[in-house]
């Protein structure tokens, strides 16, 4: 769960520029602290306050239906993409105008899972530190370096600046994944530009350097963003190794 992450990333010193943690305190209901019997260990490990609460006060602090009475509060990262960037990752997903936290959380989870340096909100994109994308996350925002920046072109450039080539992946796109992948455009450090659940890249797709489709074989309209990005992140990792 998202709190023993967090607890661990703070107990083991995880630091550098997007990296969310500096746990400051962890409430927990009994029920909570009966369902993560290692807490109290793991907050003094972490040199974090526990502090009991009630049923009602978790309902009240935590945004969801059914609390699961176990609710951290962190410090919020602040730093820049060209920081985040600095150590010139091979792979980065960038969220552009994405809308929906459940989405977010799961390709902060999938760059996670497939080894990506950093994940960069662009645009209009969801808070990374939204309730229900940090739970989508399943602890992966502990991960890996998260940045939020309002000026799409200034993401883009950052991106190239660190040696990244933009590719974006869009469901028009003339070219598909696997052909891209056999014609080696795959094998340079790359940024995935992932565009909003309706509208794609739109305005943007023409500032990228390569637009790809990941081929639909069945009779599905189209892949759910989350999924295509696993599918693309998972392509470039693959090419990495």
């Amino acid at each position: 769960m998202a709190v023993v992450e967090a607890l661990e990333a703070e107990s083991e010193g995880r630091s550098g520029p997007g990296m969310s943690g500096g746990v400051r305190e962890v409430f927990a209901t009994p029920e909570g602290a009966r369902r993560c019997p290692e807490l109290a260990e793991r907050c003094a490990a972490a040199g974090v306050a526990l502090r009991p609460v009630t049923e009602r006060a978790a309902a009240t602090l935590s945004e969801t239906v059914t609390p699961q009475g176990l609710v951290a509060v962190c410090d919020l990262p602040r730093s820049s993409v060209e920081e985040v960037l600095a150590n010139r990752p091979r792979t980065v997903a960038v969220l552009l105008n994405v809308a929906d936290p459940g989405n977010a959380g799961t390709v902060v989870r999938v760059a996670d899972a497939a080894g990506a340096g950093a994940v960069l909100f662009a645009g209009d994109t969801v808070d990374p530190y939204n309730g229900k994308a940090v739970r989508a996350s399943t602890g992966s925002v502990f991960h890996l370096p998260l940045v939020r920046e309002r000026n799409v072109e200034s993401v883009f450039s950052a991106c190239r600046a660190a040696g990244l080539r933009l590719v974006g992946a869009e469901g028009g796109a003339d070219e598909d994944l696997h052909t891209a992948e056999r014609r080696g455009e795959l094998d340079t450090p790359t940024a995935w530009v992932f565009g909003s659940e309706a509208h794609g890249l739109g305005e943007h797709a023409g500032e990228v350097d390569l637009t790809v489709r990941v081929p639909i074989y069945g009779r599905a309209e189209s892949l759910n963003l989350a999924t295509a990005a696993a599918v693309c992140l998972y392509t470039s990792a693959r090419r990495a190794r």
